[in-house]
């Protein structure tokens, strides 16, 4: 019975966060980074910051322009 009562208490915390991020999106950003941040507090700790593919698409295709341009050396 208490088991039922604390994942019930939960499920209601977890659905205020849903709202509150719903109505701010940054929200979740903030979170996540403060949440890095108290992973990196630990010397031992290895993070993987995970990042869309459209932030390195910019880059990837400077590289490709850059190898086919200079394929001649």
């Amino acid at each position: 019975m208490i088991n039922a009562e604390g994942e019930y208490q939960a499920s209601e915390r977890l659905k205020d966060a849903a709202v509150v991020i719903e109505a701010h999106p940054i929200a979740l950003q903030l979170r996540y980074l403060q949440t890095l941040l108290e992973l990196g507090a630990s010397q031992a700790t290895t993070i993987v910051f995970p990042a869309p593919i459209d932030l390195f698409r910019p880059f990837l295709e400077g590289y490709q322009r850059s190898q086919s341009s200079g394929s001649s050396d």
